[in-house]
């Protein structure tokens, strides 16, 4: 296939090059003539990210870890590369903000990705926010520092990404005035690898068995999330602040199959969804090249290949997670800060063997108890409470016999 190209070149910084979303960010650029890649980042992972700049020669490669520098810069100049290592959050922070750079895709994990996120949307940038985790901590805060700044804050996860594209197209990418008349936005779920094992049989359940999704292919944290539900509780957050709705207008359905991604529904009964094979090029590439659209290498959907599309809806017993996000989602303020911080915590725990499958939602739950929920009036607010989530969360583990 020849290469693609967009309306107008642009230059592109990825926040966590190293992981899934970052890679097929990749995977994409090769396809796109006139898209250069600025900056790259990673966490720890020297290697992977060397190769990167290799191929991709960009100006800027991050290295979160500090220790990890000396490494890679020597790597780099062994080879010949003009690339300048910068290191730690001020790295992100400039990769990010950088005058040089038109595109920000927003890939790191958790709430580590957060200070880099909120960079590139208070510079302005078109930011694509595949990191959930930032616009869930500070919700209003992140979106007023893109209005202020003029920033188009572009939705990557599959299910927003597809109440997007099922949407009016404005010129601001997201806004009021698109949601006139909606009834309301069903998210999709595949409900993961567990959807139909015997609840008798999950304190069993090892990191190995939730790391393996029957559809997607992803990260660790993200796929136990998906095991859990806690990733749809997630969303269902992110959907509320991203759309500007209220949880009474938000609805999750189990979709096994993933090809229904999320659906629209209007005032005058009129239902669109978005339809796509289980790929995350497809949102990648509508936002990178958003308004307009690109051709990629991703799968095509051929429904006449397809089983039957199946639709349940979510058991709350099983998926305990799944009501904890949508409680924070209602209870707003702090408390979906309390329970991302409470999350991460515990799915570290449990990926780490020292904490049970279960244990996770019973974790959750019980930071969201003890912990008071506040208005989320200010990023030193939202961080006090991501850290009184956290060390209690910790003490909760500790003190648990598995």
């Amino acid at each position: 296939m020849s290469l693609t190209r967009l309306d107008k070149a642009a230059s592109l910084s990825i926040l966590g090059a190293t992981g899934s979303i970052g890679q097929s960010t990749l995977a994409i650029v090769r396809e796109v003539e006139n898209l250069s890649v600025f900056a790259l980042s990673a966490n720890t992972n020297v290697q992977a990210l060397l190769a990167q700049c290799l191929e991709f020669k960009p100006r800027y490669a991050v290295i979160c870890d500090r220790s990890f520098g000396p490494e890679l810069s020597a790597a780099l100049a062994e080879q010949g590369s003009a690339t300048e290592v910068l290191v730690g959050e001020e790295g992100l922070a400039q990769i990010a903000s950088a005058p040089g750079v038109d595109i920000v895709m927003a890939a790191i994990v958790g709430a580590a990705g957060l200070d880099s996120t909120l960079a590139a949307a208070g510079a302005g940038k078109k930011l694509l926010l595949a990191n959930k985790e930032a616009l869930v901590m500070t919700g209003g805060l992140l979106l007023n520092a893109a209005r202020e700044s003029g920033a188009t804050l572009l939705p990557v996860d599959s299910e927003h990404n597809a109440i997007f594209q099922c949407l009016p197209t404005v010129s601001a990418g997201i806004s009021d005035e698109q949601f006139r008349h909606v009834d309301k936005l069903v998210l999709t779920a595949s409900g993961g690898p567990f959807l139909r094992t015997p609840l008798g049989e999950f304190s069993e359940i090892t990191p190995a068995e939730a790391c393996a999704h029957p559809v997607w292919s992803m990260g660790s944290k993200i796929s136990v999330d998906s095991a859990t539900m806690m990733n749809k509780g997630l969303e269902y957050i992110e959907a509320c602040q991203l759309f500007g709705l209220p949880p009474e207008q938000l609805e999750v359905i189990i979709h096994p199959q993933s090809i229904v991604h999320s659906f629209v529904h209007y005032n005058d009964g009129s239902v669109l969804a978005q339809m796509a094979s289980p790929d995350m090029r497809v949102p990648i590439a509508h936002c990178l090249a958003w308004p307009q659209r690109i051709q990629t290498l991703a799968p095509r959907l051929n429904l006449q290949s397809q089983p039957a599309l199946e639709f349940l809806a979510p058991d709350l017993e099983r998926f305990p997670c799944l009501s904890l996000g949508i409680e924070a989602a209602k209870a707003g303020g702090t408390a979906p800060a309390l329970l991302n911080a409470a999350n991460e915590e515990a799915v570290a725990a449990f990926l780490d063997e020292r904490l049970d499958y279960l244990g996770i939602a019973e974790i959750n739950a019980e930071v969201m108890a003890q912990i008071p929920c506040e208005p989320a009036s200010s990023l030193a607010i939202i961080r006090d409470a991501d850290a009184q989530a956290r060390k209690l969360a910790n003490l909760l583990i500790s003190n648990r016999i598995i």
